[in-house]
């Protein structure tokens, strides 16, 4: 009975693995498309700026909410970046995404760039 539930178990795992698999693939062609494809023909590097982000609003909802925020409406007062950075880079336009679609490539984004998966614990 414990081979047969364990077996069950992991086809559910292999199964739910494939598709998010597939799912992230979707999502990483719509973050490079909608967001990193700029920030690398500009040369701003996204994990600072995930960094600046993580020591502002500390958490990834918090982080969420505010890129949300300032990607439907790009303002200097929204921004997590210096005065003097808009003095080299102009002010982004407004991402033209629903709001489901703009959740999904920040949490994207978010996931791509969270620092917790390049923390290792000493041995």
């Amino acid at each position: 009975m414990g081979t047969v539930i364990r077996g069950m178990i992991m086809t559910i795992v292999l199964l739910s693995g494939s598709g998010a698999a597939s799912m992230q693939e979707v999502t990483s062609e719509g973050l490079e498309k909608n967001c990193l494809q700029c920030h690398k023909e500009q040369t701003i590097p996204s994990y600072l700026i995930y960094r600046r982000y993580l020591m502002k609003y500390s958490t990834p909802e918090r982080i969420e909410n505010a890129m949300f925020d300032y990607l439907k409406e790009p303002l200097q007062s929204r921004s997590i970046m210096p005065p003097q950075f808009f003095l080299k880079f102009p002010m982004k336009p407004p991402l033209d995404l629903d709001d489901d679609t703009l959740r999904r490539e920040i949490r994207a984004y978010i996931e791509k760039f969270d620092i917790r998966k390049r923390l290792r614990l000493a041995e």
